[in-house]
């Protein structure tokens, strides 16, 4: 029969939720890579987990949701890193969802069209 490995770490969903939580735990839990979360916290003033000797990060529960928020809009709902940080400072609250996915819908139109053109022009 093998030995054990060592003592295991507790699974961090094991933890309360107002537990912190490291950026290991952060990206094993949300599925994110460190340095994705670490890019974050350079292009979102919002984003600062708690730093430690060492430097270490641990994260509190509302930076964890703010997080889970951050990949909803980038990643899941298409928004651009400056969508978010409008959204998030506030600039673009007022504007509802339906309003802001028709602009997209007509920029795209636009950029197609031009490409459309673009390759028209070349004989392509």
């Amino acid at each position: 029969m093998p030995a054990p490995s060592g003592p295991a770490s507790p699974p961090s969903a094991a933890k309360s939720e107002g537990a912190f939580r490291t950026i290991g735990e952060v990206s094993r839990d949300t599925g994110l890579p460190q340095h994705i979360l670490r890019y974050w916290e350079t292009r979102f003033p919002t984003l600062r987990p708690l730093t430690r000797a060492g430097g270490r990060r641990y994260y509190r529960a509302e930076d964890v949701a703010l997080v889970r928020r951050i990949d909803q809009l980038l990643n899941r709902q298409g928004y651009t890193v400056r969508g978010v940080q409008q959204l998030l400072s506030g600039e673009g609250a007022d504007v509802p969802p339906v309003a802001q996915e028709q602009a997209l819908g007509v920029r795209l139109r636009a950029i197609r069209d031009l490409l459309a053109r673009a390759l028209h022009d070349d004989g392509v």
